[in-house]
């Protein structure tokens, strides 16, 4: 891992940003462990997700994704104590199956405290393995960002995992137009909206949630319905098993829609 990021070199106005919120937040202590390449965890954290969990939206939902990482490690604890199905990608979606399913109802017959199963490690160890299309669908959708702005613009960390997978999801109706998007962030994360341009294959974000806010974006741009396959990097097929062969799949529904 580099200061420049382990995904740096695909846009560098954005690796740019990457590298001044990373700077910014470990200089600052705020970050909470390691930054770079990542997306971070942050002191504020559990108080972004108690923000986040206040809006109808979420106490609406029964069905919840969140990215793996450790800052949504809240938001997922306080899904599972509210008796939501909380969906969760395998990181980096490196394995075989891309997916995990936490049913809170299981993992109290299986004496799994929800702590416990929050946790990357924990969800690895004690989720049901599933593949995309057998992911529920879903009411609420949490990703992890290095930067956000006012306007629902979002930078991850660089390797395209979470605008691949919803791009997946809308293809095969898991995830609508009217699905909230989401994040949590520390109000450091934010920048001016001319810094993260919105481009067609982006989906923006509804909610931005920090340690002193709730940000409502407001933003109807509209979201893209499907994956751009030609867009999808050389290294996210040779990385991720199973990427290859669920494009056959998709492609194949589409020529049969």
């Amino acid at each position: 891992m580099t200061e420049q990021g382990r995904w740096a070199g695909r846009n560098p106005d954005k690796d740019m940003i990457r590298h001044e919120i990373w700077h910014g937040l470990e200089h600052d202590g705020v970050a909470v462990g390691p930054a770079w390449s990542m997306i971070p965890n942050f002191v504020g954290a559990d108080v972004a997700a108690w923000r986040l969990a206040q809006t109808e939206e979420w106490q609406r939902a029964k069905t919840v994704k969140t990215n793996p990482d450790a800052p949504q490690i809240p938001i997922r604890i306080r899904a599972l104590y509210q008796g939501k199905l909380v969906f969760a990608p395998v990181p980096y979606l490196t394995r075989e199956f891309p997916y995990l399913r936490l049913d809170p109802e299981r993992l109290k017959e299986n004496g799994i405290s929800f702590e416990l199963a929050a946790t990357a490690q924990g969800f690895m160890e004690h989720g049901e393995r599933i593949g995309f299309e057998d992911v529920a669908p879903l009411d609420f959708c949490v990703v992890g960002s290095v930067a956000v702005t006012r306007a629902g613009g979002r930078t991850g960390k660089g390797a395209g995992f979470a605008d691949l997978e919803t791009a997946i999801f809308r293809e095969l109706g898991i995830v609508t137009a009217t699905t909230p998007m989401a994040t949590t962030v520390h109000s450091s994360q934010l920048v001016d909206d001319t810094r993260v341009p919105m481009q067609a294959h982006d989906s923006p974000l509804d909610f931005v949630a920090t340690e002193t806010e709730l940000i409502r974006t407001g933003n109807r741009a509209p979201r893209p319905m499907g994956v751009d396959w030609d867009r999808v990097q050389p290294d996210q097929f040779e990385n991720i098993p199973f990427l290859a062969e669920l494009r056959d799949r998709m492609l194949k529904r589409r020529q049969s829609a």
